[in-house]
């Protein structure tokens, strides 16, 4: 019932935000005598903020339509090269001419993972921005699941981590995969069952970033409300049912407005400050405040439902039962191997000030691939960020990504020569 009133509350107020938003313009209208008055700079700044807050957010566009590549521009076409019920990869494919022109080519291959967990992978846009001019870049672009019809069955842990190894085929062989945040466990996952298969396909390397390997180490807000709650409540509390029109009608979900209205409330004396000042900015007329405002909340405000068996089967593995550092993680009758990974470079990447992923969560990762040799294990803890600075912001492109950018192309001409020696070997 909370789904459906969530839709009919907005249904409701939306000839109040038409209002606003004409209230709004009426005010700034050149054509109005008093548009340069305090009052009405305030009244216009009042209904924008109104109408702001009232209205649907819609999946933001990527808007990287080029990169640069010593110095010279290169085109970037987004391409959609395999796509799935919960999910479609894409491949932001630098124009091959103009990257040859710029002195560029033959880049390691790298597979983002985005996470899902209640935001669109158009959060990553920055994070894709940086790694762009020095990698071949592709990324899993998660559906809101209102918009999958039941028909297209379920989705859950195990069918996240089949996706991954999946992807690594289609990418590979040896590509890259670096994992933001929350998908961390299940790239560790997809990464120790195509080592213990010997997959060809296996990465040549995974970054983790952020993740939550092991949330009993530093353990967080977040953290210790998944623990403290009984999986029933969670059941009980936060799984509702996608109401019509949605293509995902009867759908069980975990709301993306549910998972928004968590997010605020952790840091709801920050959010009220930054719409206080963004009212502030609008009245003063500062409009590049006002703009980066409306730029990040955009992105921040857009919002997807993710699978209740996803949701709720995270919630036990990850955050309650710890199921992969315990080593008892099970994927489709399997446990998974970390200790398999031998030839798989890690690298873990943590925040100083991260509020979501504690210190020591992601570095846990290092720990559990035992038969992984020191040369191929790497791990950097960045001073002065949380979590959002880790795949984002000033310090993410001028100290995190070129780490990542070195060890990947380190680990990528190592593979090189090793496979060469084997075959010379033989």
């Amino acid at each position: 019932m909370l789904y459906t009133a969530y839709e009919l509350g907005y249904a409701a107020v939306a000839p109040a935000r038409l209002a606003a938003g004409l209230g709004a313009r009426f005010w700034r209208s050149p054509l109005n005598p008093l548009a340069d008055s305090w009052m009405a700079r305030a009244s216009a700044a009042a209904l924008d903020v109104f109408e702001n807050a009232t209205r649907r957010y819609p999946k933001p566009e990527w808007g990287l339509a080029e990169t640069s590549v010593n110095g010279r521009a290169v085109p970037v076409t987004i391409e959609t090269v395999r796509k799935k019920p919960f999910c479609s990869l894409l491949h932001f494919r630098r124009d091959p001419e103009a990257l040859a022109a710029a002195g560029g080519g033959g880049d390691p291959a790298m597979l983002i993972v985005a996470p899902l967990s209640g935001h669109h992978a158009t959060l990553l846009r920055g994070t894709v921005e940086a790694m762009l001019p020095a990698h071949d870049v592709y990324v899993t672009d998660w559906t809101d699941a209102r918009q999958v019809p039941i028909t297209e069955g379920r989705f859950d842990l195990n069918d996240f981590i089949d996706y991954l190894i999946e992807f690594l085929r289609v990418v590979g062989p040896r590509a890259h995969a670096m994992a933001v945040c929350q998908p961390g466990p299940a790239l560790l996952a997809a990464a120790a069952l195509m080592a213990e298969d010997e997959d060809p396909a296996r990465p040549a390397s995974i970054t983790l970033m952020g993740s939550p390997i092991d949330t009993r180490r530093s353990p967080t807000v977040p953290n210790l409300l998944s623990q403290e709650r009984p999986y029933e409540w969670f059941e009980r509390n936060m799984i509702y049912t996608v109401p019509a029109p949605y293509p995902g009608f009867l759908r069980r979900v975990y709301p993306g407005f549910v998972q928004l209205y968590s997010f605020l409330t952790m840091n709801s004396d920050r959010h009220l400050n930054a719409h206080y000042d963004y009212f502030q900015n609008l009245v003063k007329g500062d409009g590049d405040s006002a703009e980066k405002h409306r730029a990040f909340y955009d992105e921040y405000l857009s919002v997807l439902d993710m699978t209740e068996e996803f949701y709720l089967q995270t919630i036990r593995a990850v955050f309650q039962e710890h199921s992969l550092p315990e080593g008892r993680l099970v994927h489709r009758g399997r446990r998974v191997k970390p200790e398999a990974i031998t030839d798989i470079a890690l690298m873990t990447v943590e925040g100083e000030n991260d509020d979501i992923s504690g210190i020591g969560q992601t570095q846990a990762a290092h720990d559990l691939c035992v038969n992984l040799p020191d040369y191929l294990q790497e791990d950097y803890v960045q001073p002065g960020v949380g979590h959002y600075g880790v795949f984002n912001g000033s310090r993410w492109r001028g100290e995190i990504q070129p780490r990542i950018e070195a060890f990947a192309r380190k680990h990528d001409l190592a593979r090189g020569r090793r496979e060469r020696l084997r075959v010379v070997a033989k």
